[in-house]
């Protein structure tokens, strides 16, 4: 009875927490890029029609987002698709937002559940201690809060499909290779799988800016680990009894990313803002100590989680599961170092300018979040009498923190004003431009103060049905 009300209230929290994002969700602008992208504009057609980058090495060309494209291919299908159908029962301009929500609320349970493996050890929906990890993570999805300093699923939505869903993706792939690791057994999975997984790596390394250089990190991890563990061996024997599936597996996924890399270099938008390397160097410090003094929100997770592996070393025994708990943490400290000494070579971006961003530290992000899960699981079951109750209560506390950070389910800088253009350009009728009474982003970054600029935008608009004519819009900034 007692683990059946436990199992209720954890039910609860998580999927509170989901209805929360959604609504705070449904009351977020839509950003710049989205129209650019689904449309697309001419300078992100290229990608649609070359996924693979053939053309940078046949003719050497150049286009935006050449190693981006089920990105592109998924976003675009989405918007295009999603809206028109829940228009069966909302207006279209409701439409639109509720269609991103619903998307943004769902990727962040499936990272839920899919980091629930990693902490648990289980898939089972009917196990507490998968919903007790993921009601442990819920707080750390920040819709507004620490979004900018650790931002999962952005508010940006467009970010969603290049940033958090390929790490989902990812995720769901290593997923068999990280238990067979656990466990201390080779990887064994059947035919099916086996094929699925290797044309999943064809998906994920054609997924956006941030899964080759993870992939690469993670890929340099194993093999030091596979060479620490052979040194011994004598050198005849260093390939011998290698499991093969694994190899496979992680030797096509890095050759696709390295591949993606190069192909990568072609990308257009890396010429909009060049710093040279040295430079870029000079600015991660800053970045680390931004991200670490901001705000409150990642420097106490950090805190959370070496405050875990102490609990662990000190207070448990010296149990295999406890020191494998341990040794991920300090595989995840290598991880963070590496991959954030790599963030410099990925180029600069004006909109990052201290190269650590919430979004280019999403892995990092992700793998805190997952072992606060995993080490926090373990303490609870651990731990007795006092001593569970008063680390109970310190992750209560914690919880609370995040839960009261994202209480407003309207962010400041609202949708408000781009419904209210919206809801005026589809009154427009057949006027070919309309001037907008009030100062507001309508799908863009910054308020469109020349008609021309929102050609692109018009035609999404015009596809979801908000105007019927292609209707130009501006406000005269001054």
């Amino acid at each position: 009875m007692k683990k059946t009300w436990l199992m209720a209230v954890l039910v609860l929290a998580v999927l509170t927490d989901l209805v929360l994002t959604y609504v705070q969700h449904t009351n977020l602008i839509l950003d710049g890029d989205l129209a650019a992208i689904v449309v697309p504009r001419a300078d992100y057609a290229p990608v649609l029609h070359d996924p693979f980058g053939w053309s940078m090495l046949t003719t050497g060309g150049w286009y935006s987002a050449p190693n981006r494209f089920f990105s592109h291919i998924t976003l675009r299908e989405y918007c295009l698709r999603v809206p028109l159908l829940l228009q069966a029962f909302t207006t279209p301009i409701n439409s639109v937002y509720m269609a991103l929500a619903l998307c943004s609320a769902s990727v962040q349970a499936l990272l839920l559940y899919v980091l629930g493996w990693y902490a648990t050890g289980t898939r089972r929906l009917s196990n507490w201690r998968l919903w007790l990890a993921m009601a442990l993570m819920a707080p750390f999805f920040q819709t507004t809060g620490y979004n900018g300093q650790m931002s999962i699923v952005d508010t940006a939505f467009t970010y969603t499909f290049f940033y958090a869903l390929p790490l989902l993706v990812l995720l769901v792939l290593l997923w068999p290779l990280y238990r067979a690791a656990s466990q201390r057994q080779p990887l064994r999975v059947g035919a099916l799988q086996l094929i699925a997984m290797l044309l999943l790596i064809v998906v994920l390394a054609f997924s956006g800016p941030i899964i080759a250089g993870v992939v690469l990190v993670l890929l340099l991890g194993v093999g030091l680990h596979t060479v620490r563990q052979r040194w011994p061996l004598p050198a005849t024997s260093w390939l011998k009894n290698l499991p093969g599936q694994a190899v496979l597996l992680w030797g096509w996924l890095g050759a696709l990313c390295l591949y993606s890399l190069y192909i990568g270099r072609h990308n257009t938008e890396n010429l909009m803002a060049t710093l040279p390397l040295g430079q870029r160097y000079q600015l991660v410090p800053l970045g680390i100590w931004d991200e670490l003094t901001s705000k409150l929100g990642l420097p106490l997770l950090v805190l959370g989680c070496l405050a875990n592996a102490q609990l662990i070393r000190r207070q448990l025994p010296a149990t295999a599961e406890a020191q494998r708990i341990v040794q991920v943490l300090r595989y995840l400290g290598w991880f963070v170092l590496v991959y954030i000494a790599l963030l410099p070579l990925g180029g600069y971006r004006e909109y990052r300018p201290l190269i650590l961003r919430h979004d280019s530290i999403l892995p990092v992000t992700i793998g805190l979040v997952g072992f606060y899960a995993l080490s926090s699981c373990y303490l609870l079951q651990q731990l007795r009498g006092k001593a569970v109750r008063w680390y109970a209560a310190a992750l209560i506390l914690v919880a609370f923190i995040f839960t009261n950070a994202d209480r407003r389910l309207n962010p400041n800088n609202n949708n408000g004003r781009e419904r209210q253009a919206l809801a005026i350009l589809s009154q427009a009728g057949s006027a070919p431009v309309v001037q907008l009474p009030q100062e507001c982003t309508v799908m863009s970054w910054s308020p469109i103060s020349r008609p021309h600029e929102s050609l692109t935008n018009v035609e999404l608009l015009k596809h979801w049905g908000i105007i019927q004519n292609h209707t130009m819009y501006y406000y005269p900034v001054k």
